[in-house]
């Protein structure tokens, strides 16, 4: 199968906060390292009340995308509440009224949610921040895409990326953001960011590689 059903597809929203729910506690403390310490609580708050009105097993990926957006801007304190938000809600304007999601309806909305968290911010790639996750998994989905492999391939390859782009930032020094104030400090510790933007990746490809495979 080549394309997952957009409706019915929002049930991926609720997996994903049901992972970031279950590492509530570890990005809390990578953040604890050089931030607040809330990331982790911030994250699993938002996304767990966000999943709890996700009610319609008919939901379209679009439909659920917004209410997990309208929670986090609305409900989740923290600078990460804003972004998220922003992400998904752009997310859910590149896919809105579509009846399937492809390979290219998904990267597209990718590059939308990647837009909007740059529309906000002004960090770059390099910066420790969830842009080297987010950036080098796009890049890898539409180079994958580019040299033949299929959805899931290309999938595959943009999981592998966002965990590369991650660890990444283990080296790196903070250029914005709290946690700059640091300095060298902000060395040796992966970026919550870039963490929970990995999770996020990974399990949304996990959610359309497993409907690609019950619909195929």
């Amino acid at each position: 199968m080549r394309a997952i059903r957009n409706a019915g597809s929002g049930e991926i929203i609720r997996e994903v906060a049901a992972i970031i729910v279950e590492n509530k506690a570890y990005l809390s403390e990578i953040d604890g390292k050089i931030g607040d310490g809330d990331h982790g609580i911030n994250m699993a708050k938002g996304f767990d009340r966000a999943a709890q009105r996700i009610e319609n097993d008919a939901t379209t990926l679009d439909a659920a995308m917004q209410t997990l957006s309208d929670v986090l801007m609305s409900e989740i304190g923290g600078s990460m509440g804003p972004l998220y938000g922003m992400m998904f809600s752009d997310m859910a304007d590149a896919i809105a009224g579509k009846e399937e999601i492809d390979a290219g309806a998904f990267a597209d909305m990718l590059r939308a949610g990647l837009d909007g968290v740059r529309a906000i911010g002004s960090a770059e790639v390099g910066d420790k921040t969830l842009l080297d996750t987010f950036v080098p998994a796009l890049e890898a989905f539409d180079g994958a895409l580019a040299a033949g492999a299929d959805f899931a391939a290309a999938l595959e390859a943009m999981k592998t990326a966002a965990e590369t782009g991650r660890d990444s930032t283990i080296d790196m020094v903070a250029k914005v953001g709290r946690s700059s104030r640091l300095g060298e400090r902000s060395r040796g510790v992966v970026d919550p960011g870039a963490a929970s933007c990995c999770l996020i990746l990974q399990g949304l490809a996990n959610g359309i590689e497993h409907r690609l495979e019950l619909e195929g």
